[in-house]
């Protein structure tokens, strides 16, 4: 019985393990991210690089490359097929992102700020890392801007919403 268990659990660990892994390859890179850009079997091009403010990172051979809005693969691409060619017959490039750009949490919550992204972070995992609401908080007043949303406007959400990097999540007080 046990041993079926075993194997039962180790083949849904197989199937879910690769599956969240491919629900960040649509992940779009910003400023702030950290990447690590891998060229197989040419160690002095393997380098871990932040995005820059105005969205460009400096690879060798290559300069500047636009990146944000891209996601990892578009940017594996674009190395790859910047040194094609001219520098190597068929370079193997990976692309990771190494530090994901913080999300943000104001409002009633004990410690407000910037707090490190993690992939699967909930509203409710980003309370408890801004030390829990205070004693005005409203757990149905906790608004989103995301990242991706340059504007003012804000979305209500409930506890279990995802959050994203480059979020800012607003806590509102309760009257009562």
């Amino acid at each position: 019985m046990m041993k079926k268990f075993i194997k039962l659990f180790s083949l849904i660990i197989c199937f879910i393990y690769p599956l969240q892994s491919i629900a960040y390859t649509d992940y779009v890179l910003d400023t702030g991210d950290e990447i690590r850009i891998v060229v197989y079997d040419e160690p002095d091009l393997t380098v871990r690089l932040f995005i820059s403010d105005d969205g460009y990172i400096n690879f060798p051979f290559i300069g500047n490359v636009f990146v944000t809005g891209k996601t990892t693969v578009e940017v594996q691409n674009i190395i790859h097929n910047g040194l094609k060619g001219d520098y190597l017959v068929n370079p193997s490039v990976q692309v990771d992102v190494v530090t994901y750009r913080p999300f943000f949490i104001h409002g009633e919550v004990k410690k407000p700020g910037a707090y490190p992204y993690k992939p699967g972070l909930t509203i409710n995992q980003a309370v408890v890392l801004g030390g829990g609401f205070t004693e005005r908080a409203s757990a149905s007043k906790i608004y989103i801007k995301t990242g991706k949303d340059s504007g003012s406007s804000r979305t209500n959400v409930l506890l279990s919403y995802s959050v994203s990097p480059g979020d800012t999540i607003i806590v509102e007080q309760s009257f009562f």
